[in-house]
């Protein structure tokens, strides 16, 4: 049978070895907490590393793709033909010319003014197409209408009277020779 003072000796064992183990364990926790703090300090730092690396990665894929891209329309464009401008023809004008002043007319307008180059933009903007305008606009005067501006190239401008647009009507051309 153990005696007393065995099983005084075990307890005090047990205790001594019990407070070995608790006194390990903070410090084992200590370091554990250590290493663990380095550790996620390596992998936020080794995080950043690679973020800035795949951040660097993709601006630069994004800048290599912008200069395909560009150098691709670049060639597109050069390898495209320009397309052809189909001007207005002489008879379009006259038509328009015509038309307003039958608008002018019906709203017992006594007389309209038109301008070369505007008639050009309103038709086609950015053609230079300025002679055809001019022969036409010079074309559809009737006898009775003027010059405001006489010229040959935008700046020509007439003034058409609309209260008489009868087939019986002379042409400038033929009162003023």
């Amino acid at each position: 049978m153990p005696t007393k003072k065995k099983a005084e000796e075990t307890a005090a064992a047990a205790v001594e070895a019990e407070a070995k183990k608790t006194a390990k364990k903070p410090a084992a926790k200590k370091a554990a907490k250590t290493t663990a703090a380095a550790e996620t300090a390596e992998k936020k730092t080794t995080a950043k590393k690679t973020a800035k690396k795949t951040a660097k990665a993709e601006t630069t894929e994004k800048k290599t793709t912008v200069k395909k891209t560009t150098a691709k329309k670049a060639a597109k464009k050069a390898a495209e033909p320009a397309p052809e401008v189909v001007k207005k023809s002489y008879q379009d004008y006259k038509d328009v010319i015509n038309w307003k002043k039958w608008e002018a007319h019906n709203l017992d307008w006594l007389w309209i003014e038109v301008n070369a180059g505007d008639l050009l933009n309103e038709l086609e903007a950015g053609v230079d197409n300025i002679a055809t305008a001019v022969a036409a606009v010079k074309d559809c005067m009737l006898e009775g209408d003027y010059y405001i501006v006489e010229a040959d190239d935008a700046a020509l401008s007439v003034r058409y009277y609309t209260d008489n647009l009868s087939e019986s009507r002379r042409t400038y051309k033929e009162v003023n020779g």
